[in-house]
């Protein structure tokens, strides 16, 4: 005889399994301010606030913006024996775009450009209806998913880590001058990772589910 499971009878879509334990859980309603949290490792697995959508899409504006600043100002001004040269972001992405070194270009390339401007625009392709109480953009779901999906693979913050490192290692070789690129590219991590603080991926669904079936 087989032992029955105690989620056996509630519907999959009423289930949310906590993205660091796997622990299982009911979905119930949480307010905004209020927020449901796993009680094995203590991760937050719904936070709703009131207006947060509202402010992601600001905020991925907001960085939409500086992220075109960023790609045409100059990032690094570098003087060397009574020689001056500026790179900008493009300049250090294609550094290595000849020979056997340049899938690494491509990639770098991918990873603090084109994805995390791919995540904006997916961002603002599911939310925008939403927040206008239109009905939620055709594939809005697979639009989410890819969002979310390449989340990891954006890894604006790791070049600003990894920059400011070298910047330290060469300054002893040469005067190196952060350029309007590198403090807008910080500015836009700071923003990303603020954005990221509102986004309640739950309270996404929810809207998108209402949306889709309104």
């Amino acid at each position: 005889m087989r032992a029955r499971h105690e989620w056996a009878d509630v519907p999959l879509e009423q289930l949310r399994a906590c993205p660091h334990c796997d622990a299982l859980y009911r979905l119930t309603e949480v307010r905004p301010r209020e927020r449901a949290q796993c009680r094995r490792c203590h991760s937050v697995l719904i936070a709703p606030r009131r207006g947060a959508f509202v402010r992601i899409i600001a905020l991925a504006l907001a960085s939409a913006v500086l992220l075109v600043i960023a790609l045409l100002t100059p990032f690094l001004d570098l003087s060397a024996a009574g020689m001056h040269s500026d790179a900008s972001i493009l300049d250090a992405t294609m550094a290595f775009s000849e020979g056997v070194l340049a899938p690494l270009s491509l990639a770098c390339a991918a990873f603090i450009i084109v994805i995390p401007a791919i995540r904006l625009a997916l961002t603002l392709y599911t939310l925008v209806p939403l927040v206008r109480g239109r009905p939620a953009a055709r594939h809005a779901a697979d639009a989410f998913r890819l969002a979310e999906r390449l989340r990891p693979w954006s890894m604006a913050e790791i070049f600003v880590i990894g920059v400011a490192v070298a910047l330290v290692k060469v300054s002893g070789l040469a005067s190196v001058t952060p350029g309007v690129a590198f403090w807008t590219f910080a500015i836009l991590v700071i923003i990303s990772l603020w954005q990221d603080s509102y986004m309640d991926r739950e309270q996404i669904w929810s809207a998108i589910d209402r949306a889709r079936s309104a």
